[in-house]
């Protein structure tokens, strides 16, 4: 108990702040790259759900009438000729037909595996991001320990009152 109290009030090696402050930093990154992969996660989430919406109001619309954005703004009102024949992406450039169907099912499949890797990163940026509190605590107790030990070495004399 006597080695550990000397501990706690001695002054924290220098070399052990660096090191901290490395892993702040490269945790830091890490934070960041988890932020990316949130970022794009939750982009591709919104753009499946989006097509969900919009095959499934192909086959609403009875006609095949729909309107397509081709960008800058302007929008074509076309007729799909085949609202029942979907070519979906299924990875590695790979394209598949499905039925309008199957082709809501597998985007619903995707979402929901997207909304998983989500809460699996977001669940590792937490844990990430209370590394970081506590390496944070640490470095500002050694900072504080360091000022103490300077004041204490140099201690200030008050000035005298003029008379």
């Amino acid at each position: 108990m006597a080695d550990y109290m000397a501990k706690a009030t001695d002054q924290m090696d220098p070399r052990e702040l660096q090191t901290l402050q490395y892993y702040l930093k490269e945790y830091g990154q890490q934070a960041e790259i988890f932020a990316g992969q949130l970022e794009f996660m939750e982009n591709g989430r919104i753009e499946a759900l989006a097509a969900i919406e919009a095959l499934e109001a192909l086959v609403a619309s009875g006609d095949g009438t729909v309107l397509l954005q081709v960008g800058g703004g302007a929008s074509l009102r076309v007729k799909v000729l085949e609202p029942e024949k979907v070519l979906v992406n299924i990875g590695s450039d790979v394209i598949v037909e499905k039925t309008n169907k199957d082709a809501i099912g597998y985007l619903r499949d995707r979402v929901t595996e997207m909304e998983a890797s989500q809460k699996q990163v977001a669940e590792a940026l937490d844990k990430l991001r209370g590394q970081m509190n506590e390496i944070t605590r640490r470095l500002e107790q050694g900072y504080h320990q360091a000022m103490a030990a300077g004041q204490a070495a140099h201690p200030q004399v008050p000035e005298e009152e003029q008379d």
